[in-house]
């Protein structure tokens, strides 16, 4: 290795926000997870930069590890000069959103060997980045990407070699797969309705529309008329949630649309265990964590075929697909699952073996590791190369 060891190798994680809600920071924790077990097992130095958290040291307590990182408050220049002041030869830096790639790409100037990784989502990815952005995503060493929605892309609409690709998909949270596994232990809310339940997950943003939830409110409405113990409980906060609550008054259904704000993960994890079947019928997401969650506790689910969906619901084997945006089909495949118990079972039966046969913890962390290996020693052989 010549004048590299362990002790000099170090990962430079860039995340846009590690403590907040959402799909894209629970991937970044997870990712977080991943990279210091990474680095621990190899004897490496593992350095987190937060962008968008409160500018301060903060500690994250995520899967029996106890994470350290820096926030920043949004400050953009100081977050790019600590990453730069961390740099080394033989170094690797890991951006988890591609907005991070133009960051990751100034400090590789200041070490050239130093090699990167992008970690892109989905719907980020749908239009064409900032002239600057989209250049340094393509001037990254890897780009990696959870679906092959994002995969197509990367290519068609930010002109990502292929060959810089790969696609490594999301895993379950292994603390939210302990949950399911004990589910006989989690206490059902003393406010869940009873009756048959719909349960959707979500952050319900006036900016995240697409997520849905009008449409299954509309759903509930319809199948109200002939099912009245039929009830929606949608977990998540957000501004949209006065407009939400407002359509389902309209609709004459607000008794039966039932919204729990600010849950702790054991409490969402007993709405899952409570409910009869899970459906987001989001038109853009980049894989759907939340899917995996449900299907972990055997519950079948319906999404829309579209965005990164498709990557986890099969359609007729682990649950439903219906058209984006159609909500005469979502509320006849949510009537099909209330008239079939037999399809509900077989369906969550598939679920939850494969939540468990591809999408460990376990089997994320062996991957990345080996993509996060090859781009250190690659770094190394071109210092050393540039030294001889």
């Amino acid at each position: 290795m010549g004048k590299f060891s362990p002790s000099t190798r170090r990962i430079i994680g860039l995340f846009p926000e590690l403590l907040g809600i959402g799909g894209i920071q629970a991937a970044g924790r997870l990712t977080a997870v991943a990279l210091v077990e990474i680095a621990h097992a190899h004897g490496w130095r593992a350095d987190f930069l937060s962008l968008n958290d409160s500018p301060a040291g903060h500690l994250l307590r995520a899967d029996r590890r106890e994470i350290e990182f820096r926030g920043f408050g949004r400050a953009k220049a100081r977050f790019v000069l600590s990453g730069m002041a961390n740099a080394r030869a033989g170094s690797l830096v890991v951006a988890l959103h591609p907005n991070l790639a133009l960051p990751a790409r100034w400090i590789q100037r200041i070490a050239p060997s130093l090699k990167t990784i992008v970690i892109c989502h989905g719907v980020e990815v749908w239009k064409s980045l900032p002239r600057l952005r989209r250049r340094a995503l393509v001037a990254a060493n890897l780009v990696l990407a959870p679906s092959t929605d994002t995969i197509r892309n990367l290519i068609s609409v930010q002109g990502v070699p292929e060959v810089k690709i790969r696609k490594v998909p999301w895993p379950l949270d292994p603390g939210f797969l302990a949950m399911a596994d004990n589910r006989d232990k989690l206490s059902a809310l003393d406010d869940f309705p009873r009756g048959r339940v719909v349960l959707t997950v979500g952050r319900w943003a006036a900016s995240e529309r697409y997520k849905g939830a009008d449409l299954l409110i509309g759903a509930i409405a319809q199948l109200r008329a002939t099912r009245s113990d039929l009830h929606l409980v949608a977990v998540g906060s957000g501004d949209d949630l006065p407009r939400l609550r407002a359509l389902a008054t309209s609709l004459g259904v607000s008794e039966a649309i039932h919204f729990f704000e600010n849950l702790s993960r054991t409490q969402v994890a007993a709405c899952y265990a409570a409910a009869d079947f899970f459906a987001l019928p989001s038109t853009a997401e980049g894989f759907g964590l939340v899917f995996l969650e449900a299907m972990a506790f055997s519950k079948p689910v319906i999404g829309a075929a579209s965005g990164g969906t498709t990557d986890v619901i099969e359609d007729g084997v682990n649950g439903l697909l219906v058209p984006p945006n159609d909500p005469e089909r979502l509320a006849q495949a949510l009537d099909r699952l209330l008239r079939d118990e037999s399809l509900c079972a077989e369906l969550g039966r598939r679920g939850a073996e494969i939540v468990r046969q591809k999408f460990q913890f376990s089997t994320f962390q062996a991957e990345l590791e080996r993509l996060v290996t090859d781009c250190v020693l690659a770094g190394e052989n071109l210092a050393s190369a540039n030294r001889g």
